[in-house]
């Protein structure tokens, strides 16, 4: 799908991945409606885009607030005229437990954001792209969502179910004008854990300092998600390390989930 002159929402648009995403769209042409949480972050977001006009609409919502959802597309649509694509990128992640520690109000936002969201704003924007020529949905899953993390189980089971919806979503939109691509970031440099309460700037640089991968930057990381949104990719990979588990996880599935057992036990004892 091409870029420039069509119109997308972005959600989790004032920080991190979500926030390179909204810039990358402009930087090359397009519309862009920017959705996040905190409106400090999408002040932020529209400082850093600079002087783009009217190309730029911000708008505070909650992902899991269902009536700011169902509210959306026609905020979007009076913005900008149309509405030709999603990224869905907003998403938490869980504290640094075993699943037998974690208490059931975390599982339950865990899955509200990163899953339920997605799938009821999916639902809404799902009509407006129909009508046009050519639309695309793209869902940000996880290198957790294909591989176990030990310690961040919930937040995996989040992002393994956005998967297949979203690759069931592929099959039924397939004699539509709407495509769909899954993306599949592995270690970014964002303050997820931080904005999630799940750990300490520390702890963040504790982990990065243990993996055996740079983290990408977040500007790289929106680079690569959009190349494969134009080139409609069905599974985006995103990062060396994801690419590495991915191939790992094919051919020796408990091989790649001990390997990253031996990487997360310095954080789960603390």
């Amino acid at each position: 799908m091409r870029i420039p002159g069509k119109v997308f929402l972005v959600t989790g648009g004032g920080n991190g991945i979500g926030r390179e995403v909204v810039l990358a769209l402009l930087a090359q042409g397009a519309r862009v409606a920017a959705v996040d949480l905190s409106a400090a972050g999408l002040e932020a977001t529209a400082k850093l885009a600079g002087d783009v006009g009217e190309r730029l609409s911000s708008h505070v919502v909650d992902v899991t607030d269902r009536a700011a959802v169902d509210a959306l597309p026609a905020a979007v649509i009076a913005a900008h005229g149309a509405l030709d694509g999603c990224l869905l990128v907003a998403g938490i992640i869980q504290p640094f437990v075993p699943i037998a520690d974690l208490d059931e109000a975390a599982i339950d936002r865990v899955m509200a954001v990163n899953f339920h969201g997605p799938l009821h704003l999916t639902k809404v924007l799902l009509p407006h792209l129909l009508q046009r020529p050519e639309a695309h949905l793209v869902a940000i899953s996880s290198m957790g969502g294909f591989v176990p993390v030990p310690g961040q189980t919930a937040y995996g089971a989040s992002k393994a179910a956005l998967k297949l919806l979203f690759e069931g979503l592929h099959s039924e939109l397939t004699d539509t004008p709407v495509r769909v691509s899954i993306v599949f970031p592995g270690a970014v440099g964002t303050d997820i854990a931080v904005n999630s309460k799940a750990m300490s700037a520390a702890d963040m640089e504790k982990a990065s300092a243990g993996s055996n991968f740079p983290m990408l930057t977040p500007a790289e990381a929106a680079r690569q998600i959009l190349r494969g949104m134009e080139r409609d990719r069905y599974h985006v990979l995103v990062g060396k390390d994801a690419r590495l588990m991915d191939a790992l996880v094919r051919i020796a599935p408990e091989r790649a989930a001990r390997m990253i057992w031996k990487q997360m036990q310095g954080l789960l004892k603390g």
